[in-house]
Parts: C-alpha cells; sequence; structure tokens
C-alpha cells in the first residue's frame, strides 16, 4: 500500500530543508543584484519570505563571512567570493581562450580578467583573473561584479547587446556614481555606448575604483554575439603612459580568443594570486 499522507508538524519539517535552501540560494542572489546591499526588511519583500525566518539564516551565513552585515544591510562577505572562485576554477576554459588570456598577460604585465554579462541583474561578472606581478598592480576577486554603466568591460558587454537590451537598461537602471568620475549623463553614456561599438574597445580610467584604469575589448561567439570580453587592469598613473601599447595587445589577445575565426573586422575589434601591494579599492597597497 502507499504510505499514507504526511501532515502537520511532521509535513513541515520534511520540507523544511528543501526550503531553507531554496531560500538561502534566493538570499544569495538578491544580495548580489544590489551592490549596495539590501536591508532585511527588502530582502523580506523580495524573497517573500518572513523576518524571522530570514534571520535564522542570515545569522550563520554572516557568522560564517558569507555575508556581510553593517548599517543595517547585508552584503556579500569574503566567503562568498571564495566560493564564487573555487566554482569557476572548476570550470575548465576553453583552451583557446585560455592561452589568449596568458599571452596577454605575459606581454602586457598588467592583470588579465575574463568578464562576463549578467543580463538579468545588470551585472559584469569577473569570472576568471591572471594577476600582474608587477609589485603595484590591480586586483579583483574572481567571482566580483560591477555595474555596467561604468566599468570597461561592463560598458563593452553593454555596447554590443541587442539595442532593446540597452535602451531598457539605459532608462530604467539608476546610474548611480562610483567615484567623482562615474558618469551618470544617460546622453553621455549612450554616446560613450556608441563609440564603444564602433571602436571596438572600451577605456575607463577612476570611474569604477579610484586610481585604477581598466581597458576591454569584445570575445566573440561562434554566432557573432559577444557575452564575454577581456579586461585588462592597471593603476591609473601606468595606464596612462602605456595605453597606446596595451590596447594593441588586447585587441590581438581578443581576437585569438574569439571562437569567430579570426575574431571580429578591424573596424570592430577593437588569478594567478601573488601578495603584493595593490590599487585602493581592489585590494589596495
Amino acid at each position: 500500500m502507499p504510505a499514507a499522507p504526511r501532515h502537520g508538524r511532521e509535513a513541515a519539517e520534511e520540507a523544511g530543508p528543501p526550503r531553507a535552501l531554496g531560500r538561502t540560494l534566493g538570499i544569495f542572489a538578491a544580495v548580489a543584484a544590489a551592490p549596495d546591499g539590501l536591508p532585511l526588511a527588502e530582502l523580506s519583500a523580495a524573497l517573500g519570505s518572513p523576518k524571522s525566518s530570514l534571520l535564522a539564516l542570515l545569522r550563520p551565513l554572516a557568522e560564517e563571512g558569507f555575508l556581510l552585515h553593517g548599517a543595517g544591510r547585508y552584503r556579500l562577505g569574503p566567503g562568498a567570493f571564495r566560493l564564487a572562485a573555487a566554482m569557476l576554477a572548476a570550470r575548465r576554459l576553453p583552451e583557446q581562450l585560455r592561452a589568449a588570456m596568458e599571452w596577454l598577460a605575459e606581454r602586457s604585465g598588467e592583470t588579465v580578467i575574463l568578464t562576463s554579462i549578467d543580463r538579468a541583474a545588470g551585472l559584469v561578472v569577473y569570472a576568471e583573473c591572471i594577476d600582474s606581478r608587477q609589485p603595484v598592480r590591480y586586483v579583483v576577486p574572481a567571482g566580483s561584479t560591477r555595474p555596467l554603466h561604468c566599468s570597461a568591460a561592463g560598458r563593452l558587454l553593454l555596447a554590443f547587446q541587442d539595442e532593446a537590451f540597452r535602451e531598457h537598461y539605459l532608462e530604467t537602471t539608476p546610474l548611480r556614481p562610483l567615484t567623482p568620475l562615474t558618469v551618470t549623463d544617460r546622453a553621455a553614456l549612450r554616446g560613450i555606448l556608441e563609440r564603444t561599438r564602433r571602436d571596438g574597445i572600451s577605456v575607463t580610467v577612476g570611474e569604477t575604483v579610484r586610481g585604477a584604469a581598466g581597458c576591454a575589448a569584445p570575445v566573440f561567439d561562434a554566432d557573432g554575439g559577444v557575452s564575454r570580453a577581456l579586461l585588462l587592469g592597471a593603476p591609473a598613473d601606468r595606464f596612462g603612459h602605456e595605453m597606446p601599447r596595451l590596447a594593441a595587445l588586447l585587441r590581438e589577445a581578443a581576437a585569438r580568443a574569439s571562437e569567430r575565426g579570426a575574431g571580429p573586422p578591424a573596424a570592430l575589434m577593437p588569478c594567478r594570486r601573488r601578495p603584493a601591494n595593490q590599487v585602493k579599492g581592489a585590494r589596495a597597497s
């Protein structure tokens, strides 16, 4: 005979662990999509869960370092970034892409980052990093995210999305400044995106992290789409002197990494860890 259905407390206990797991994953998803963090009330509303139930999950996550709690808001903690980095490291990059990153890191002497776009969250994800060997360098943990509107890779990826996505992002996303240099004017940003799509390269200096510069170029998929980009990160002063050389190397590396044959036409071409001094804002020195 089939087992009798369970009711009341017995049924709730049986459904408890899966529900708690779902809520935990929902917490990470919600907090990751909010660079400024979320208060308990907003988390409760976003997940449709009582505050008391969420607190039972949030407290141990904060104690273990997966979340940070301060000023009434919950943010991703170092434990979450370490877990994300371990998960990303478990993936095998295509040999062509890995070789292009290593080639660029060796010749540029700067930090090389493979980035991807999270369209649902409106973020760029730093998926894989090869850190510079120089004593003063830009370093960011794999798994970190940045807004699309102000990071070099974010703008590059946004520029190469379809027009409907770009316009929806520009019309609905608050363009919050991360530094005094962040471009927050929508008309100005539209112009930047047009030039980025035309030139196939994106450069920012001090807009995401003070004293740091980034330069990004598209990695074309087999169908000609762009869901990933290569990013060079460097201290702003050094980048200013080396920009033409670094941009040329980046274009070559992105073409090597692209799945679409030799990469885009010329008109559209655009972490290994070592203890050292680092640029402020991305583990600075």
